[in-house]
Parts: C-alpha cells; structure tokens; sequence
C-alpha cells in the first residue's frame, strides 16, 4: 500500500518547544524521554496539522507557548509518486490562525482537511470506552472525516442546527405559540434531513468497522475474543420526523432538543457484555486501542495510503504480552512511537529521538 509520510516537523513556540526541527522516515521512530518534556507535545503537533483539532482537548490559545504571541507548526509532507508538499500552520493568541499548503494561504483553515492524515492512540483514549457518549460519537465522526471530507460540512450543519433549535426551545419557555411552533416544524424538517443522512453513515461505519475492531482485539489480546459494536439508537426505527413529532412536547418542556445524532451512542460488547462496565482495564484499554487501529485500517483501504499512526505512550500502559503483540502488528507506514520507559525487546525503530526539556538531544 502506498504510504505518505511526514519528513520533518518544525516546531516554534508550540507548547514547550522554543524552535525545534524533526527528521522521520519510512517505519518507526521512536520518541524518547522523561515525563513533561515535550513527547506528546510532538505528536499533538502532528495531529493538529490533519484534525485542526488537539486530541488532548485543548483551545488553540493554550497550544502557543507562554510569553509568544504566535505558535508555528511546519511539516514537509512526502507522497508515494514523489511530490513534497509544504504544510504550515500558524496559531494566534489574538488575531486569526493562518494556513498555507506549498506557501500558498487558504481562504478557510478547515481546508487543510485530508493533505495529511494521522492517526492517534493516547492513555486518555480510554475515554472511548469509559466515557460519555460524546466520546464515541466524536470517534464515529472524526472516522467518517477521515474517510470522506464531505461528512465535515454535513457535522458542522448538524451541530448548526442542533444549536438553532435549541435556542428556539429556549425562548418557547415551556410553552409554544402559533409563530413558534411553524419556526420549529422547519427546524425539525431540516434536523431530520440532515440527521437522517448522518445516522445512515454512522450505522454503514459501524457494520463495516465491528469486524475489524474483533480481529485487532483478537491480536492485540493474543487469544479468541467476541468483539461487537452497536449503533441502534430507537429513532432510525420510524425516522428522524417522526422521533422529533413524539418527543416535541419533552423538548419544549426542557428547552433542548432530546432526540437526534447529536444523542447518540455506540454500545461496545466483550464477550457479549457492555465493556463499559464489566471489562477488566487491561480489557478495556485493549479495546480503545483496536478501534483505533481497525479506523487506521479502514481510512488507510478507503483513500489508498496509510495515514501516520501516532502510539503516544502506548507501551506504558499496556502489559508486556499485549506491547508486544502490538508491536508485532503494526501496520504498514509511518509511525511515530513515544515513551518515557525503556524500549521493549520487541520495539525495532528505524530512528530514536531523544527529547528534554523541548530540545531535541540527539537522533
């Protein structure tokens, strides 16, 4: 499979990075050093140029470092027929953030959107497992962003009108009148539609991403294991017109809509039990891991080159058995490996980065 892969990364004040510059090649590298000096900051940084988003939740402002005004980040992105292309993204704490692909600016940032694709495990992904709901529905729809960048207009209209009519809800105070109830029969035809379509990719994703959780599950736990996955929330039974019409007079009492996408969840089974509540840690971080993997897998079949995979402080955090059965199936392409620990026997890096204090030690 074809690969694209990043060549180096420019950091300036980004996070606890000052100025620092990183070389990386076709394989492993491995990203080494103690706690709090700037390992994930790194693979952050990497990640924010494909999502435009932090994986660690943060506001763009907290990613510039303290005392600067602005934060760089710079990639050389190499594709497989050959071509480099220069991605750049500048942060503002009080003005506009800027990008530029091969020192040209885009009109919009959300542009940027599929020149680079990366993937990212972190300790905190075990969120998509014990969290809220909202964590799993962010997975379902950063996956389908990932495979087609159309269903990134269709979450920003989703959540657009969400927040219209949410806001129409409010002002009824508990109550509708006759001017209220027609604004809000278009706001339920334009939620329907747009829902109706999301909770259709949600469901074609999961059908077609279950299968390839079970089999990394079944590798990285290095024994038969049933994995599913189910996304069925009650309204796609009658559709989205109808469960709004049945749940209005709630809404309106609440002031918020209660039925749609934005409610939704995806039920994660073990061995026929919910993994939420019944699998052990070590179960549950093993499954955090092969959603992300199957979702590499599926972006990577999808779009025809394996996205980055990003393993921030995998290693640490799962026992030696399961660190090396992940090591022993990673897939094809770039990855970028931190850890704060000794490499286990099984890691073989094509190149190690030494990190302190956000200087890069040696390579």
């Amino acid at each position: 499979m074809a690969t694209v892969i990043v060549t180096r990364l420019e950091l300036v004040d980004f996070r606890n990075y000052a100025s620092a510059s990183f070389e990386f090649h076709h394989g492993i590298t491995a990203i080494v050093g103690l706690n709090g000096q700037g390992k994930t900051n790194l693979a952050e940084a990497m990640a924010y140029l494909a999502s435009l988003d932090s994986f660690r939740g943060a506001p763009a402002e907290a990613l510039i470092r303290v005392g600067a005004d602005t934060a760089i980040v710079r990639a050389t992105v190499l594709h497989p027929d050959g071509r480099e292309v220069l991605v750049e993204l500048e942060l503002s704490r009080h003005g506009r953030n800027r990008v530029q692909v091969n020192k040209q600016r885009l009109g919009r940032s959300r542009e940027l959107l599929g020149v680079m694709r990366v993937t990212v495990f972190s300790p905190d992904d075990l969120a998509l497992i014990k969290g809220g709901p909202q964590e799993r529905r962010r997975f379902m729809d950063d996956t389908l962003v990932a495979l087609a960048l159309k269903y990134d207009a269709a979450r920003l209209e989703l959540d657009r009108i969400v927040k219209q009519r949410n806001t129409l809800l409010k002002q009824a105070n508990g109550r509708l009148n006759d001017e209220l109830e027609v604004t809000l029969d278009v706001w339920d035809l334009k939620l329907a539609e747009v829902g109706d379509q999301f909770g259709h990719a949600r469901a074609v994703l999961i059908a077609r991403l279950s299968p390839m959780v079970a089999e990394a599950y079944e590798q990285l736990a290095d024994r038969p294991s049933v994995v599913d996955l189910r996304y069925e929330p009650p309204w796609r039974q009658r559709g989205l017109v109808a469960a709004l019409a049945t749940s209005r007079a709630d809404d309106v009492r609440r002031g918020v809509s209660t039925v749609g996408p934005h409610r939704d969840d995806v039920e994660l089974f073990i061995g026929g039990l919910p993994a939420r509540t019944h699998a052990s840690q070590g179960e549950q971080r093993t499954l955090a891991l092969a959603l992300r993997l199957a979702a590499h897998r599926m972006v990577a079949e999808k779009v025809g080159s394996s996205p980055v995979l990003v393993l921030d402080d995998v290693l640490s955090e799962l026992d030696p058995r399961r660190s090396a059965a992940l090591l022993s199936h990673l897939p094809p392409g770039q990855v970028v490996l931190t850890t704060a620990g000794v490499l286990p026997e099984a890691a073989h890096p094509d190149a190690i980065v030494r990190i302190e204090s956000g200087a890069v030690l040696a390579e």
